[in-house]
């Protein structure tokens, strides 16, 4: 309770998750089920937050839509700090030609609007659930690549790196045992408010039709098609809005409250080290 950006965090996506889990067993209605004489109701008993423009029910399709934004972003964080990692453990340890060529691509695809570099792929690999994944994987990539390649520079030339080469401890050793270890807490971290991120540019993409595809609804493609009916029901807009936000601001609150707990530890760490060192 004292952390409270961990708490806060926590409460907002443990209610979303459970929402996300509910809606895989259980909706009010059939979120595909269209009713041609029930179009944009107003909230009621039976449609608490109305209808949309195909008569079907707009809670039971934000529920639904809650399965996209949660599994898309999940593979997508997973992939990309995957792969974002392994890069930049190799390109900060070896260095060299490797790291340049590396580092010259990353800044060309960091120097791009994220945005364009999202519709360049949509474009060229064609619109499907896939291609959105495989399209946000490679925008979010550089910036884990170069901040794993930051921390590694950090660490590779300390004195038990420089003794664990001395004693002929193999560079697969040395990077996954010695190096991974101690940049795993900032990993952790970077993936927690990625998170956010990679909600807002699928619901973005979803909105531009470029995203997730029917017949599976996101919240971006629900707010996209409620924009000519806000004034007919502002529900049908105003609630897949909030649940974006609240999820954004979910992984930004868990990923500080992380952050807070890790940075505690590592200065009780460093006290108990000074007390180890000055009673020696």
């Amino acid at each position: 309770m004292k952390n409270k950006n961990l708490y806060i965090g926590s409460l907002i996506l443990g209610s979303l998750l459970f929402i996300m889990l509910l809606s895989f067993v259980w909706t009010p209605y059939d979120p595909y089920k269209i009713n041609e004489f029930n179009k944009i109701a107003y909230p009621s008993y039976t449609n608490f937050l109305g209808t949309d423009y195909l008569g079907r029910d707009i809670f039971s399709r934000i529920m639904i839509a809650s399965q996209s934004a949660f599994i898309l972003s999940t593979i997508v964080i997973f992939m990309s700090s995957l792969i974002g990692t392994l890069i930049g453990l190799i390109s900060g340890y070896y260095g060299g030609i490797i790291d340049t060529i590396l580092m010259k691509i990353v800044d060309s695809i960091i120097a791009i609007p994220g945005i364009l570099i999202l519709l360049m792929f949509i474009a060229i690999l064609g619109k499907s659930n896939l291609n959105t994944v495989i399209s946000i994987t490679i925008l979010i990539l550089p910036s884990i690549i170069r901040l794993t390649r930051g921390k590694v520079l950090e660490i590779k030339n300390l004195d038990y790196i420089f003794w664990a080469k001395t004693i002929g401890v193999n560079d697969f050793r040395i990077l996954f045992v010695h190096i991974l270890p101690n940049i795993k807490s900032t990993i952790i971290v970077n993936a927690a408010m990625k998170f956010s991120n990679v909600i807002l540019m699928e619901a973005g993409l979803s909105y531009l039709g470029l995203g997730v595809q029917l017949p599976y609804p996101s919240w971006g493609m629900i707010l996209s098609e409620s924009k000519e009916f806000i004034f007919l029901n502002p529900f049908y807009s105003i609630v897949p809005g909030i649940f974006i936000t609240l999820t954004a601001l979910g992984f930004n609150q868990l990923g500080d409250g992380v952050k807070e707990i890790l940075d505690k530890r590592r200065k009780n760490e460093n006290i108990n080290y000074k007390k180890f060192e000055f009673k020696k």
